[in-house]
């Protein structure tokens, strides 16, 4: 960027900003929220909201898709947002924010070892290896001082647990993007998922979360609106504007950007607590997310090159 002129570099900086900052204060906001609304409900709230924004803006209706391609959206839509979105709600009522994050942001090392599954070019190379090998020492570490006292709940283990599976849940539908949905366009399907996902999370809250109370305060609705227009909407058009604009190895840093402001806001305007597990957990993760970005992965060819993607993380968020 040092051939971009002052002005101009000055909007990059600002837009960058933005996007880690709004999204790393997703998860303490989520906190916030759950106070008010059951998990369920919230998200389904956010997701409607974030769709309807980014209707008028997805291009829907310059296409026509074929019936498998709705089908294929919709269905990674579960595995992208519904159940991921759904668990980490969820979860995040039993641990803290600065944990979710750092647990999220193993997304990076789970994406290389599900690639290697399901996409025959994409070697493990010893770089991925040590990625991965960071990643799941850092879950670890987080945890050494509860387990060393045994006294880790039943609901920490469980809201950890979830938090995993959604990042595996999201993991998974990013390899599906790639091999199967390459020709839709980013805009459209993160608009056509996000809006069929909040559909199912509203279904599931009537289901099972009828019985629990939902306080519609003015923080609940002011948390709701945040996230679907501030840490959405805005920042996806903001990301959309960057990607021509920026190396790929600067949009990739991002989400150890976003974590790190997700932890400092969580110790900064949660109280939550500072400790050695905290610390090294967190270091060990974001080197082993750091790694997974930096590791080279084999390009199309290109006559097939698809649409850049989104930074680790927040292909959903």
């Amino acid at each position: 960027m040092s051939s971009v002129p002052g002005a101009s570099r000055a909007r990059l900086l600002l837009a960058y900003t933005a996007c880690f900052v709004l999204w790393g204060s997703t998860w303490s906001v989520v906190k916030l929220g759950l106070e008010d609304l059951p998990p369920l409900l919230f998200a389904g709230a956010r997701m409607m909201l974030a769709g309807l924004v980014l209707l008028p803006l997805s291009g829907l209706h310059r296409v026509r898709l074929g019936a498998r391609t709705w089908g294929l959206l919709m269905g990674v839509g579960v595995l992208q947002i519904a159940l991921p979105y759904g668990l980490l709600f969820i979860a995040q009522q039993w641990i803290p924010s600065s944990w979710s994050a750092l647990l999220f942001s193993t997304y990076a090392v789970w994406l290389l070892l599900l690639g290697r599954l399901l996409l025959p070019d994409q070697p493990l190379t010893p770089v991925k290896l040590v990625s991965a090998a960071l990643g799941l020492a850092g879950i670890v570490a987080l945890q050494r001082e509860q387990l060393h006292g045994l006294s880790l709940s039943g609901q920490v283990v469980l809201g950890c647990a979830l938090t995993l599976l959604a990042t595996v849940s999201i993991s998974l539908a990013n390899v599906l993007v790639r091999s199967s949905l390459g020709h839709v366009s980013t805009g459209l399907s993160v608009c056509v998922q996000t809006l069929s996902s909040s559909v199912l999370l509203l279904a599931g809250s009537f289901l099972f979360e009828s019985h629990l109370p939902a306080h519609w305060t003015p923080r609940a609705l002011l948390v709701i609106a945040y996230l679907a227009l501030g840490a959405t909407a805005l920042t996806y058009q903001l990301l959309f504007w960057l990607l021509p604009r920026v190396p790929l190895a600067v949009v990739g840093a991002m989400p150890l950007l976003d974590t790190l402001v997700a932890v400092l806001l969580g110790v900064g305007m949660l109280g939550e607590r500072v400790d050695s597990s905290l610390l090294v957990g967190g270091a060990l993760i974001l080197g082993g997310a750091a790694l997974a970005n930096l590791a080279p992965s084999k390009a199309p060819p290109p006559e097939a090159v698809p649409e850049p993607e989104l930074p680790a993380s927040r292909q959903a968020a």
